[in-house]
């Protein structure tokens, strides 16, 4: 059975940080590119930051560049997002992605959600 479970989000005060986590199983997680996406109220939900199965390379939304760090453990079939000085305009359900590099396979959690308010 494929699962994506995420957790850590919360609600906290703007400046402050959240790490979310992502554990995956039933997939092929060394295979797959990692990819977390946000959806606030009434928006689309939007591409946040990815990571390749090798962490060689990571990409991230304009929004949160040197904001947002992205990271993954193998051996722990999990992947990170650390979002430092968080802004009321980061509140959305956070969402993250497998998708299986050779195959596209692609599986979704269920999301947690990150409000940043004073």
């Amino acid at each position: 059975q494929v699962q994506l479970v995420e957790s850590g989000g919360g609600l906290v005060q703007p400046g402050r940080s959240l790490r979310l986590s992502c554990a995956a199983s039933g997939i092929a997680f060394s295979l797959s590119r990692m990819i977390w996406y946000r959806q606030a109220p009434g928006k689309d939900r939007l591409l946040v930051a990815s990571i390749d199965r090798t962490s060689a390379r990571t990409n991230y939304a304009d929004s949160v560049k040197g904001r947002f760090t992205v990271s993954r453990d193998n051996a722990k079939v999990t992947v990170y997002l650390q979002m430092n000085s968080l802004q009321p305009e980061d509140t959305a359900v956070y969402y993250c992605k497998a998708v299986h590099e050779i195959r596209g396979t692609e599986y979704w959690g269920q999301g947690t959600q990150v409000t940043v308010s004073s």
